[in-house]
């Protein structure tokens, strides 16, 4: 992967969005339905495009919106629907285009008050609170593309299980809103903004002080305070600044919102590492303002815009790989959780770290393996058989202190805090607990790498069985696997996994670009890891030729 000569730098001017031109884009735009790249398409984490490629408008917007309301009558689902934003410049007005329609259908929904805006894990929160208590079933959307571009919108629902809709649900929400889209929305239901915002069905609450309130019940806030951990915060200018201003005074903490900006152009980011703004917490070069920092803290964290992933600094070591933090994450709550059911699983994708398997087996526990996207783990966590799950990308979320349900989506604001407590209760940051681990357990060496693939290409690895490979050795060790399903849970992976004893490859097709992500892991040492790269490489090319 070339990197950018500003990577790490402050944003130029030129690098910043037109919020005026952005907007205007949003509105005045209307996608090609004929386009692939124009119609709705959930991903891992639901709908996600540009105004300025028509890929996300207020068409879409529209249409999501009336697809759910649409589905929601299908599942009798009658709760209140809480919805969220980030700050995104899109967010806003794609919230107010959503409020329209959800007026219109009558739906019962929950805002954050004041225009405020709200985390994904505080929707996730909101709901199953909701549904804990009453007879009816809440569900939610919230409005964000993470921690894409500021150029970017997105769209995602949660079912009222709380966590990211599965792909049953999306294909048939995907389906309804383009087939809106073809008749040019003329089914959508919709009130102006200024009536809808009056409805009786529209309700402004305040969601921020009751996850604040909870965060006890899955924190050890007690002990953060009590040590008075020295901690430095950067929501990288997303919907989790007023959230840390409200746990910092909560909790009495030693803790500092080192940036309390909020900006549609985030002009106040470093550029990542293709030169392009991205609030991405786990990139160094994202990240670089922050790590500048690293020495003034014991442990300085960072959130993206919908704070479902986190980004931890150390001292020592500046930003860690979230492949390093979640093994250490791991093995502190599986010693420390005494009142989590001892039969109750880990959960990990199957392209993260394979030093996680090693604290699992060493723990004890149950090893829950499953392809990309945090859905995998939503039906896990709320009936307790899963106690942890994380994904290779900085997101993940566990149970609270008792064993019960916290969220069935990824938390990044828990796992930040979680470094502070590990640094209150055993006086080590993550870091440090990370080099104690790898004596014990052994080194991961990880990396990922991105080949060009064309369509049929990629059509051809999603078919591809495992009994089509010839290949007996990987990196001079016998092959112990080779999974186009994923061992956890039988799920379909999308494209091929290989393993042997001290390491492994996956490849899967990217959604929305021409290529193949290449994720490979060695424990032995980084020349391993080159050989298996190679190997794979060589494994994808005999792939690929078949296709040709």
């Amino acid at each position: 992967m070339s990197i950018h000569p500003l990577a790490g730098k402050p944003a130029p001017t030129d690098a910043l969005i037109n919020v005026s031109e952005l907007e205007n884009a949003y509105y005045d735009r209307t996608p090609d339905i004929d386009n692939p790249l124009q119609r709705v398409s959930f991903g891992t984490s639901g709908h996600r495009g540009s105004p300025l490629e028509s890929s996300l408008n207020e068409a879409h917007i529209l249409a999501m919106t009336q697809a759910i309301c649409d589905y929601r009558a299908l599942q009798k689902i009658t709760g209140p629907l809480f919805m969220g934003k980030d700050t995104h410049a899109v967010s806003g007005p794609a919230q107010r285009t959503a409020l329209e329609v959800l007026a219109a259908n009558r739906i019962d929904t929950v805002i954050q008050q004041d225009d405020g805006f709200t985390p994904t894990p505080s929707i996730s929160r909101a709901i199953l609170n909701h549904n804990s208590k009453k007879d009816t079933s809440a569900d939610g959307i919230v409005v964000t593309p993470s921690h894409n571009p500021p150029a970017d919108g997105g769209f995602k629902y949660n079912p009222p299980n709380g966590g990211p809709a599965d792909t049953d649900v999306t294909d048939w929400i995907q389906r309804r809103a383009n087939d809106l889209l073809k008749n040019s929305n003329r089914e959508v239901k919709r009130l102006s903004y200024e009536i809808a915002l009056r409805a009786p069905n529209i309700h402004q609450q305040d969601l921020l002080t009751p996850y604040v309130d909870d965060l006890l019940k899955v924190i050890d806030m007690e002990a953060i305070s009590a040590n008075l951990v020295k901690i430095g915060i950067d929501p990288l200018g997303g919907a989790a600044v007023s959230y840390w201003q409200a746990i910092g005074e909560r909790y009495r903490l030693d803790l500092t919102v080192v940036n309390t900006e909020i900006d549609p152009t985030f002009k106040f980011m470093t550029l990542d590492h293709d030169g392009k703004i991205r609030m991405d917490c786990s990139s160094p070069y994202a990240m670089a303002s922050l790590v500048n920092l690293k020495d003034q803290y014991q442990i300085a964290m960072g959130n993206d815009a919908d704070a479902d992933r986190h980004g931890i600094v150390t001292p020592g070591v500046g930003l860690m790989n979230p492949n390093h933090y979640l093994s250490v994450a791991i093995d502190y709550l599986l010693a420390d959780r005494s009142n989590w059911n001892p039969r109750a699983a880990i959960g990990k994708t199957l392209v993260s770290s394979s030093l996680i398997d090693r604290v699992v087996e060493l723990r004890g526990r149950k090893l829950f393996e499953t392809p990309v996207g945090f859905k995998w783990f939503s039906q896990g966590l709320l009936d307790g058989t899963i106690c942890f799950g994380g994904e290779e990308s900085a997101g993940a979320s566990f149970l609270c202190r008792n064993g019960s349900v916290w969220t069935t989506d990824k938390d990044g604001i828990i796992l930040c805090l979680l470094a502070a407590e590990i640094i209150a209760r055993t006086g080590k940051d993550p870091a440090q607990r990370y080099a104690e681990m790898v004596r014990d357990l052994g080194r991961p060496y990880y990396a990922r790498t991105d080949i060009p693939a064309t369509a049929a290409q990629k059509a051809a690895l999603k078919k591809l069985s495992p009994e089509a490979l010839s290949a007996r050795e990987l990196a001079g060790e016998t092959i112990t696997a080779k999974l186009t399903r994923a061992s956890g849970n039988n799920a379909e992976i999308g494209g091929l996994k290989v393993a042997s004893q001290n390491g492994w490859f996956a490849v899967r097709p990217s959604g929305t670009e021409d290529l193949c992500k290449i994720y490979a892991e060695s424990m032995r040492s980084e020349e391993h890891l080159k050989q298996i790269q190679e190997e794979a490489w060589q494994i994808m090319q005999a792939v690929f030729k078949g296709s040709a």
